[in-house]
């Protein structure tokens, strides 16, 4: 089946008894009992399939973790109640039996970073940075450091550089090195990392896999050797997904192809518009024929699909000017999040890289005069007038 028709059938229509439910109901029960304790302690033991405990599984939870596995290639899938819990989860897993070592890219989401600063070195895991665009310098690294862990993203946030999974694969399979990619930016409808031969995929529900804005959750995807681990690590934490979470996540991800088709043409007609703006210093997008990573673009993603993620700095602006231009907007949502129906703008210093130091974000590219912008699915010519008229205030 193509990706989308797995989007709308993947994990649907099981057939709980006499009758078959069009699309997966929510199981809100806590817990679930069979007619005879054999029974209940056989599925407690993992000996025949079944449901016995919320915190271990969950009927609409396992339809959504079939379905987002069957997008993106993998034998399972496992929903955790944030991206953030997916990241952790996927991160443990990679080191287990491995050297308590992780290099990862340089610009990551900002919670990453602190993830990796606050919660793993504390706790004995070493961490070292290189930038996985420079092939040379990123298998220096690994050389050098020797990790039981790859992190990466597939198009870093808020730069939107494009890794070149295909090539840090190899790198990591050289050092037996677990590859661990949150691929939320690019989605399964751009590229598939497990089937470049990263471990362990990791997205953040909330974006544009459920892509309504009513979604908070993550999930982690990879291959049949990791499933004992992560279920080991996820029911003992117990970051679970929530049905009724699950289920407004599988109802989203029926129309995450079509959603994400339209936003990526948009977002190709809002950052040529915005290229050519007087205002408008740079332009940061993977279409760009200019963009650093564009031979990596061409060789890992569809043609003409880029993501619906553009950045932009404006010209000579301040903190003071970026939040008049902001207040400005009439129809673009100044909301902490991305991948939603409507487009969505944000300012990095002040939320999603907040905790990062100024001088660290200055290493990142991230200046005062940055924003980041969510293409949504609306009329292009209506995202450009609002974005051309704040500009004109701003």
């Amino acid at each position: 089946m193509k990706l989308d028709s797995l989007a709308i059938h993947a994990g649907d229509r099981k057939k709980p008894g006499s009758f078959v439910p069009v699309t997966t109901p929510i199981y809100s029960s806590s817990s679930f009992f069979y007619s005879d304790m054999e029974t209940l302690d056989r599925v407690f033991a993992g000996e025949i399939p079944g449901q016995n405990y919320a915190r271990y599984n969950n009927p609409t939870t396992n339809a959504l973790e079939e379905q987002i596995a069957a997008l993106e290639g993998g034998d399972f899938a496992l929903a955790c109640a944030s991206g953030m819990a997916a990241i952790y989860l996927a991160l443990q897993a990679a080191l287990t039996d491995r050297r308590r070592s992780v290099v990862a890219g340089p610009v990551l989401y900002g919670a990453t970073i602190r993830l990796l600063h606050e919660m793993l070195e504390p706790n004995g895991i070493e961490v070292h940075f290189a930038d996985p665009c420079d092939s040379q310098e990123f298998a220096a690294a690994v050389s050098e450091h020797k990790p039981g862990c790859i992190l990466v993203e597939t198009v870093a946030n808020p730069m939107l550089r494009v890794t070149p999974l295909d090539t840090i694969n190899e790198i990591a399979r050289r050092h037996g090195a677990a590859v661990v990619v949150d691929s939320t930016f690019a989605t399964p409808l751009l590229v598939r990392p497990l089937q470049l031969g990263s471990d362990l995929v990791v997205h953040s529900l909330t974006k544009y896999l459920a892509g309504h804005g009513d979604v908070l959750g993550g999930i982690v995807v990879s291959r049949e050797e990791f499933r004992p681990v992560l279920q080991s690590i996820s029911r003992a934490v117990g970051g679970v997904l929530g049905p009724f979470e699950a289920y407004l996540a599988m109802r989203g991800v029926k129309t995450f192809p079509l959603r994400m088709t339209r936003q990526c043409a948009n977002a190709c007609r809002v950052a040529g518009w915005l290229a050519s703006h007087p205002r408008i210093a740079r332009v940061h997008f993977p279409g760009d024929p200019q963009h650093p990573d564009a031979a990596i673009v061409r060789r890992l993603f569809p043609p003409n699909m880029y993501g619906a993620m553009v950045s932009f700095e404006v010209k000579d602006a301040g903190k003071e000017q970026i939040f008049r231009l902001v207040d400005s907007l009439k129809m673009i949502v100044p909301a902490t999040s991305l991948g939603d129906v409507h487009s969505m703008i944000l300012y990095p210093p002040m939320s999603s890289h907040r905790e990062i130091s100024p001088k660290h974000r200055q290493r990142m590219g991230i200046g005062e005069n940055f924003l980041r912008l969510s293409v949504g699915i609306e009329a292009p010519e209506d995202i450009i007038e609002d974005l051309d008229q704040a500009l004109g205030l701003g």
